[in-house]
């Protein structure tokens, strides 16, 4: 699946934990996505995903929430966009 990321971004929460997002856009997809990732140790992180700009298919953020579990690839494009705008 082809995505078009709008924007990322990553900070610190304290000294160990970090809270970031990426909005995204999927190809074949009417909604703008923004998925937020959490992580205490900056190894292991959780997300969670959500409308950007305004409500949109729930069944079509279901699929797209799926699809984050399922492909790594994905989500590890993600989450290192986010990444990457982390102030080093």
């Amino acid at each position: 699946m082809k995505i078009e990321i709008m924007r990322a971004e990553m900070h610190r929460e304290d000294e160990k934990s970090f809270v970031g997002s990426t909005v995204f856009k999927a190809d074949g997809n009417k909604s703008v996505y923004e998925v937020t990732f959490m992580s205490k140790n900056g190894k292991d992180w959780d997300y969670s995903l959500h409308f950007t700009e305004q409500s949109g298919d729930e069944e079509e953020l279901l699929k797209m929430d799926e699809l984050l579990e399922n492909d790594d690839d994905l989500y590890n494009q993600l989450l290192d966009a986010a990444l990457d705008a982390y102030p080093a």
